[in-house]
């Protein structure tokens, strides 16, 4: 069986003349936020792409193919959409295997970028260990993801409803590289510091850039994370966001809301506590990663 994958225009002429490609989960249209905000801020992201000298190709399964990069209609109607599965390593094949239709998380969305040979992608923030963990178990597929599959992803930290202690100690062990973009702390997804220090620090996309090549000279699995912290103006300072997580948690607990509908139902918790103001800086953060993964494609393409 030849895997087929179908690719949008854009996406296909870039292809074609070697340009900078930055990869684009679905996730975050399908489960992360809201109608119309959804499909707004998609296309706010591939323009920000655009704008700092790459192509989007935001990643999807529609109808059982896998889509890199799609049309204005597939973007606008998967957006719509109320019946889409959320998809990771262990379920992708399957949602193709049986013609669905599925979007994207950071895993899935990797697999999809490394096969298209698309070696960054730009993401809000990563999943990792969840609090309660020990006793759940629940840790998100990124991490391994992360360590076994080679592309730089580059989000705003880990989600901060996550156990970041934990979720950065498992990608340590894992031997996957945490650089945090232009400072010492690593961001906290709304907040720009967790107060973890950074493993690795780096300044400019020239820098990362060079550090993805040196690891694929080297033969190492995986990819690398950038830590890359919100700007200032829209973060949401970690003093302010901790009680809030907290009810968000305790409420998700006592509903017995597990798997993957924790994420979803403490994102919507979290944008009602705090009257709106987490979907802000969400896309806020969004649009920042975007800017720095097209930086860092666009130096990985003119070193090819």
């Amino acid at each position: 069986m030849n895997l087929s994958i179908a690719y949008s225009s854009e996406v296909a002429a870039a292809r074609a003349n070697a340009a900078p490609i930055v990869a684009l989960e679905s996730t975050i249209i399908t489960h992360g936020m809201p109608h119309p905000q959804n499909i707004e801020t998609a296309r706010r992201v591939e323009a920000a792409v655009r704008s700092a000298g790459a192509v989007p190709a935001t990643i999807a399964v529609l109808g059982g193919t896998l889509h890199v990069g799609l049309e204005a209609a597939q973007l606008d109607r998967l957006a719509r959409a109320g019946d889409v599965a959320k998809l990771s390593r262990a379920d992708l094949a399957v949602c193709m295997a049986r013609g669905g239709n599925g979007a994207t998380t950071v895993a899935a969305t990797m697999i999809a970028a490394h096969l298209a040979d698309i070696p960054v992608f730009a993401t809000g923030g990563i999943g990792g260990v969840h609090r309660g963990a020990e006793a759940s178990f629940d840790i998100s597929a990124d991490l391994h993801e992360l360590a076994r599959t080679p592309v730089t992803v580059v989000a705003a930290g880990a989600k901060a409803i996550l156990d970041l202690p934990k979720t950065f100690e498992v990608l340590e062990t894992l031997g996957v590289p945490v650089i945090a973009f232009g400072q010492d702390t690593l961001p906290a997804f709304w907040s720009r510091d967790s107060r973890l220090p950074a493993p690795l620090r780096m300044e400019t996309a020239a820098e990362i850039a060079a550090s993805h090549r040196m690891r694929r000279e080297l033969g190492l699995a995986g990819g690398q994370l950038v830590a890359n912290p919100i700007p200032v103006a829209d973060e949401i300072p970690t003093g302010v966001l901790a009680p809030v997580i907290a009810q968000a948690q305790a409420e998700a607990e006592a509903r017995n809301i597990a798997a993957k509908a924790v994420t979803p139902f403490l994102l919507q918790r979290i944008f009602e506590l705090t009257g709106g103001r987490s979907l802000d800086a969400n896309i806020a953060l969004v649009l920042n990663n975007a800017r720095l993964a097209a930086e860092i494609a666009d130096e990985i393409a003119r070193a090819r």
